[in-house]
């Protein structure tokens, strides 16, 4: 008998609230290594703040955020780091400091997080920009660099550190369709050849299904469907639906 694949990370009945409001009214999901779980739902739905709590940047107030078993909620802030180190965030506008080249950015997380020295950071850094195609990039600025590139260079940072889990916020937004395709294949490609685990927040139809071996939909603070992208695409429920139409009626009147 083959082993069942290892829970990299599991949501359950997470609930979190702002004063009154209800962004998550109890959500649950799991995903295992090296699947691409794509998560859409409408915006201002609470997709975003799903990763701030699976970063341990937000925490829920009720339910439970596990990470290869572990509760984030009872960790202490040391070991919260320790776990933190072995997840990866690629932020919608690549949150790249401006006064830092390609290089000190990638270089951060290393500096603070690792122990590792100068030539050693230099010699990961090469290789991350050497990944996301920009080995040429490393001595410039993000204002020298397009949108399509600096979010390449958000990346190469969140890969710094070898993680087992990337989260990716809207990782095509604003990008030209080549630049989109771009970063898809970048992500399916970390998948395949680095084993990684990727989260895909977004709302781009083409992304999220040229990506997702799996998708959910958050509605109302909850997850009201999830499954296959094949599962998605024949779905009937009538919100999921309705979602998807009017999405291909857009691209439609694009063309």
């Amino acid at each position: 008998m083959s082993a069942t694949p290892e829970k990299l990370v599991e949501m359950r009945d997470v609930k979190l609230q702002f004063a009154d409001k209800v962004i998550l009214n109890g959500v649950n999901f799991s995903i295992q290594s090296q699947e691409i779980l794509v998560i859409m739902g409408l915006s201002g739905g609470g997709k975003s703040t799903l990763l701030s709590i699976l970063m341990g940047l937000l925490k829920p107030n009720a339910g439970s955020v596990l990470f290869k078993e572990e509760d984030l909620g009872k960790l202490s802030r040391p070991k919260l780091n320790e776990v933190r180190a072995h997840i990866g965030m690629v932020y919608q506008n690549a949150a790249l400091i401006s006064s830092m080249n390609a290089r000190e950015n990638i270089s951060l997380p290393l500096k603070e997080l690792s122990d590792k020295n100068d030539k050693e950071i230099d010699a990961i850094v090469d290789q991350k920009l050497e990944l996301v195609g920009l080995k040429d990039a490393r001595d410039k600025l993000p204002s020298e660099l397009s949108g399509g590139m600096q979010k390449r260079v958000g990346l190469a940072r969140a890969l710094a550190l070898e993680p087992e889990l990337v989260l990716f916020d809207e990782p095509t937004a604003g990008l030209d369709p080549i630049n989109g395709k771009l970063i898809d294949d970048l992500i399916v490609q970390l998948r395949d050849k680095q084993k990684v685990t990727a989260i895909v927040v977004t709302h781009e139809m083409d992304s999220a299904f040229a990506v997702a071996t799996r998708m959910a939909f958050l509605h109302e603070g909850k997850i009201i469907l999830e499954g296959t992208p094949e599962e998605f695409r024949h779905s009937d429920n009538p919100i999921v639906s309705k979602f998807l139409s009017s999405y291909s009626d857009h691209e439609h009147t694009k063309e």
